[in-house]
């Protein structure tokens, strides 16, 4: 079982937090998120001498500020849209694990995994910050999919959703209720997204988080994640 190169993590991000369309011109990768955030509107370069002003103009054709996603080989387009008064934004870390590590059965009625969400799940994001738009990047996720709902003191406390591809399991959404943090809850959710991703025939666990997040870093490698890749955003001051 070979651990999955950075770059088949990108594309696992990718397909499993789809942006509502895509566009394949002048060696970029232009997406557009339909306000989903800039996961699924950042520009990724297709090749390496892909010409910066292209993607600005195409980007502004659309009526979107030119905003770029960037992965560490790609040290000379970084340097080039820096120079440009590109500044750098939201270092992210991608985690991996085996499945097997990360997997285990939750507790009865403790967690379910459901398609299509509840609505007590989608109010759970929404009150996250999760609203209706990257709410639809789920939704248009291609399957297998499914989307997690954890229960503390007899009340639905958090939420997640999980979908694979090409083995990865990649882990999105994660949101917890305040009344219900620091219970044990998105440890939960991450055991349970692993029990379900394994019985889909996933070998990996993976996901995205800011390294400002240092509260969730530490969560993460405590049940045995590891760094496996990184990238960073590129926009204009």
């Amino acid at each position: 079982m070979s651990v999955p190169a950075p770059a088949q993590l990108m594309a696992a991000l990718e397909a499993t937090w789809p942006a509502a369309a895509t566009n394949d011109i002048y060696g970029w990768r232009l997406r557009d998120s339909s306000g989903a955030g800039k996961r699924v509107s950042a520009a990724r370069a297709l090749v390496p001498e892909a010409e910066v002003t292209h993607a600005e103009m195409a980007m502004q054709a659309a009526g979107a500020r030119p905003l770029f996603q960037l992965t560490p080989d790609e040290g000379a387009l970084d340097q080039a849209l820096a120079a440009r008064g590109y500044a750098r934004r939201d270092p992210t870390l991608l985690y991996l694990a085996p499945i097997d590590t990360i997997a285990q059965k939750p507790p009865p009625v403790r967690l379910f995994d459901i398609w299509p969400p509840l609505a007590i799940m989608r109010e759970i994001w929404a009150e996250g910050g999760i609203g209706p738009a990257r709410q639809r990047v789920m939704d248009r996720a291609p399957a297998p999919k499914t989307a997690l709902i954890a229960r503390i003191d007899d009340r639905a406390s958090g939420v997640g959703f999980v979908a694979i591809h090409d083995g990865i399991a990649m882990l999105h959404a994660v949101e917890v209720a305040p009344r219900a943090r620091r219970k044990g809850v998105a440890r939960m959710l991450l055991r349970g997204a692993g029990a379900w991703a394994q019985a889909q025939g996933a070998a990996w666990m993976a996901l995205a988080v800011t390294e400002a997040n240092s509260g969730a870093c530490a969560l993460y490698e405590s049940l045995g994640f590891r760094v496996a890749g990184r990238y960073h955003y590129r926009e204009k001051e």
